[in-house]
């Protein structure tokens, strides 16, 4: 009978300890999640404020951008707390404004998108993001038609339009490569088993 209780003491004991390990997981992704979110919201400020207003052809101010006269010249930087940042992502349908870093890893990733591979100017760009609320857990919810802008470090305005979307295993690396997509949007499943894959055309200006 005692040998019973301290089993049945010691059951209740691991299930309780379970249960603060299982809460305070979910506390700090919380606090992970909405981290991310402030720190690419400033991010993304500062940035805004550092770009130089788009001038229109039509403006006598305006000056051929330097990847019109070569789509292969690297992609300009602005600095922000000791990162490199090639511009903004915007878009409108889900209310996101984010930087994004001009190379990625595991540690950048958890501050902002990054560049996973590319060149707006040569019609080839991917990011990448966490599956972060505020950064990139909700691209499953984007439709075709949806626009999708990138202003590039420089004052560069890109404008684009989802065409579909894509599950990828994380073995596809080049699958995410391929296809004749100006744009590519992707973030991993919940539990990182898929990829949600976004890809974009882009409008050209009027």
């Amino acid at each position: 009978m005692a040998r019973s209780k301290r089993r049945g003491s010691t059951c209740i004991l691991i299930g309780v300890l379970l249960l603060i390990g299982a809460l305070g997981l979910t506390a700090y992704n919380l606090w992970d999640e909405n981290r991310a979110g402030v720190a690419a919201a400033g991010a993304a400020r500062a940035l805004r404020a550092q770009t130089p207003p788009a001038v229109p052809p039509e403006d006598p101010e305006y000056v051929i951008p330097d990847y019109l006269i070569d789509p292969r010249a690297s992609m300009p930087t602005a600095e922000v707390e000791g990162y490199d940042y090639i511009g903004v992502l915007t878009i409108p349908v889900l209310d996101l404004e984010l930087p994004v870093m001009d190379s990625w890893s595991y540690p950048q990733l958890k501050l902002s998108p990054c560049r996973y591979e590319g060149s707006a100017y040569t019609g080839d760009l991917i990011i990448a993001a966490h599956n972060y609320h505020r950064h990139f857990g909700r691209l499953k919810t984007l439709q075709a038609g949806d626009t999708v802008v990138f202003t590039d470090a420089a004052g560069s305005v890109f404008t684009y339009t989802v065409s579909g979307l894509e599950q990828l295993l994380p073995s596809q690396g080049k699958e995410m490569r391929e296809g004749d997509w100006d744009l590519t949007l992707f973030t991993c499943t919940v539990g990182g088993q898929q990829r949600v894959t976004v890809r974009c055309e882009r409008v050209e200006p009027a």
